[in-house]
């Protein structure tokens, strides 16, 4: 083995997104290297649902755990495994982002909890507001007090791990993005998310919406740019670049 190559940083695959946004805009795993921006280090796509095996977490540069429409209590396999993964790579204080269904079972897999939102489900664009905290955080300090994201999600992080920061929440979702570790990060919020994505998920979840109550059309009319949420991939990119002396 060559151990001079740059670690590369693993896009850990765990769903896909609806076919017909797919066909017109790739999928979650392409949406996360476009906002990582990532030059200096080789990217690595693994999908553990197809039997994917992940890296040794010593010779990964960064993890990316992209979202699902599987639901972490239901503890899949695929999904444990990749649990059991991410506390590994935690433990060598490898840099991650867990996003959505990633940022729940970064929760978990740490030994905090992961279930259904008491109060159902949140999809749109919300209002994330930091915590003090989120100030002199690495990832998140600089960026306004609150601003727009993309959200969809049925379940949370309703238990954080011990030790874990709590950085920023919503009306809706107390625990948008936390920390634990020195470079291990959670958001239920989806930095990869462009406004089409967010207004392709309510065009193809409005059936289900609006059987709870919601008005799909006044989603939409609510879906705006997110850049300040957008730009944390970026961010997330350039920490591990420069961890790894690259950037």
């Amino acid at each position: 083995m060559d151990t001079q190559r740059p670690h590369p940083l693993v896009i850990v695959k765990l769903g896909s997104t609806f076919d017909a946004l797919r066909a017109r805009q790739g999928d979650f795993e392409h949406w996360i290297a476009d906002g990582l921006g990532m030059q200096a280090l080789p990217l690595l796509v693994v999908d553990p649902r197809r039997g994917d095996a992940l890296p040794d977490p010593a010779l990964v540069s960064g993890v990316v755990v992209t979202g699902s429409h599987a639901m972490v209590s239901h503890r899949e396999p695929w999904s444990e495994a990749t649990a059991a993964w991410l506390a590994q790579a935690v433990a060598l204080d490898t840099p991650v982002l867990g996003i959505c269904y990633g940022h729940q079972l970064l929760a978990h897999a740490l030994g905090g909890e992961a279930g259904d939102h008491p109060l159902g489900a949140e999809v749109g664009t919300v209002t994330v507001a930091l915590d003090e905290a989120a100030a002199a955080d690495p990832l998140l300090n600089g960026l306004p007090a609150r601003f727009p994201a993309h959200a969809v999600h049925w379940q949370s992080a309703l238990r954080l791990p011990e030790g874990a920061v709590r950085l920023a929440g919503s009306e809706h979702e107390p625990i948008h993005a936390f920390r634990v570790g020195g470079h291990a990060w959670g958001v239920q919020f989806h930095p990869e998310f462009d406004a089409d994505a967010m207004r392709g998920y309510i065009e193809m979840l409005a059936g289900e919406l609006a059987s709870q109550g919601a008005d799909p059309a006044a989603l939409r009319e609510r879906v705006v740019d997110t850049d300040a949420a957008s730009s944390l991939l970026g961010r997330f990119a350039r920490i591990v670049e420069t961890r790894q002396g690259v950037a």
